[in-house]
């Protein structure tokens, strides 16, 4: 905290003490401390020139507006985190509805457990497209010619079975698809089996099987 220095030598020494008071003010964030500094203004300020009554009632108002504007601040913060959290308890409630669907995510790879998979390819240009599915050695089991596609989402869906028509092992699966030279995203589809909450770098997530979790934002279709 500041310190008002003694006045009673110096002849311009109430100026300078309301002028202290006012600079400490500024900083201060409480009413005790604000009574500190009256009281030290007080103890120091030359008897044969005290310090006008309308310094004290300018640095009063000084205060008051400083820990209004302060607890504005406060209240707003705090209706902001509220508000937030309403958000996202009601993002998480409503993803909830989306359990058991089938959603269309984001992946370069695709699990096998039998059953035909869905997939879908991020179309830039229009153009002929090719959708290869590779194993964990990096050899081509498949390779899906998709034809000519309009540039978005062009679905595809692979029955597990290799080039020669044998039903591959269990397990996971790349994919790679491509148009002329360009390299194309791939989606995987799956069925959404949780929702969760993954803070506020991830929010709200959910839980898709062949993939794992997901943020919500990243979904591209609901099937």
């Amino acid at each position: 905290m500041s310190t008002i220095p003694g006045n009673s030598t110096t002849t311009g020494s109430s100026s300078s003490g309301a002028s202290n008071v006012s600079s400490a003010l500024s900083n201060t964030m409480t009413q005790a401390d604000f009574l500190k500094l009256m009281t030290a203004q007080l103890q120091a300020q030359d008897p044969t020139n005290p310090v006008d009554n309308s310094q004290f009632v300018s640095q009063m108002a000084q205060f008051s507006q400083l820990s209004s504007t302060q607890q504005l601040d406060t209240d707003l913060q705090s209706l902001a985190s509220n508000i937030n959290a309403a958000m996202q308890t009601s993002q998480v409630l409503s993803s909830s509805n989306l359990v058991n669907r089938e959603v269309l995510v984001p992946s370069g790879t695709m699990g096998f457990d039998g059953s035909t998979v869905g997939g879908a390819v991020n179309v830039v240009n229009a153009g002929s497209v090719t959708v290869q599915v590779l194993d964990g050695s990096g050899n081509v089991v498949r390779t899906l010619p998709l034809g000519n596609q309009a540039a978005g989402l062009a679905q595809f869906s692979w029955d597990g079975k290799d080039d020669s028509g044998n039903t591959v092992a269990s397990g996971s699966y790349t994919l790679a698809a491509t148009s002329g030279k360009a390299t194309l995203d791939t989606y995987v589809a799956g069925k959404v089996t949780g929702v969760g909450y993954g803070g506020a770098s991830l929010g709200t997530y959910l839980q898709v099987s062949g993939v794992g979790g997901v943020p919500l934002s990243q979904v591209a279709q609901i099937l």
